[in-house]
């Protein structure tokens, strides 16, 4: 009897992905911050845009579960970066604004966030980095679609 042939762990799209995930941790530690993950400058990021949005919202639209996401805003609320404050025409709500602090924080995060993009997509030009991106929305649009993620 032949053994059967098991394929690399390279082989499976998984264990690249998970790979990609180490790389842009790395990455991110080296060249962006220790102190503030790249969720919690996702979530800067949401609320510079979307200031009083809840904590609800701000979960789903980071694709955080509510445990996780009452967890994440507990730490950035421990270090100053949010305000969480009761909505008062809604008294169930909580509303969520980035503080002065917060405000400086995306704005020393962003330069080195921007500059972490050619890192990650090393070895690409400008047009496979563009369809990597792409590739990846659809993989998760698809996951949304499936219930494995909530998606937008």
């Amino acid at each position: 009897m032949v053994p059967r042939q098991v394929p690399p762990p390279l082989h499976y799209t998984g264990h690249l992905l998970r790979r990609a995930q180490q790389v842009h941790q790395a990455a991110w530690n080296r060249d962006v911050s220790t102190q503030t993950t790249s969720v919690q400058f996702a979530a800067l990021s949401v609320l510079s845009n979307r200031p009083g949005s809840s904590q609800a919202e701000l979960g789903a639209e980071l694709d955080l579960d509510r445990s996780t996401i009452a967890d994440l805003v507990r730490r950035m609320q421990a270090r100053g970066l949010v305000s969480r404050e009761g909505d008062p025409r809604d008294g169930r709500r909580k509303v969520l604004t980035l503080t002065p602090a917060g405000e400086e924080m995306l704005e020393q995060l962003r330069p080195r966030v921007e500059s972490l993009e050619p890192v990650l997509t090393g070895g690409l030009d400008d047009s496979e980095a563009a369809q990597l991106r792409r590739l990846l929305e659809r993989v998760l649009q698809d996951a949304a679609r499936r219930g494995l993620v909530q998606g937008h």
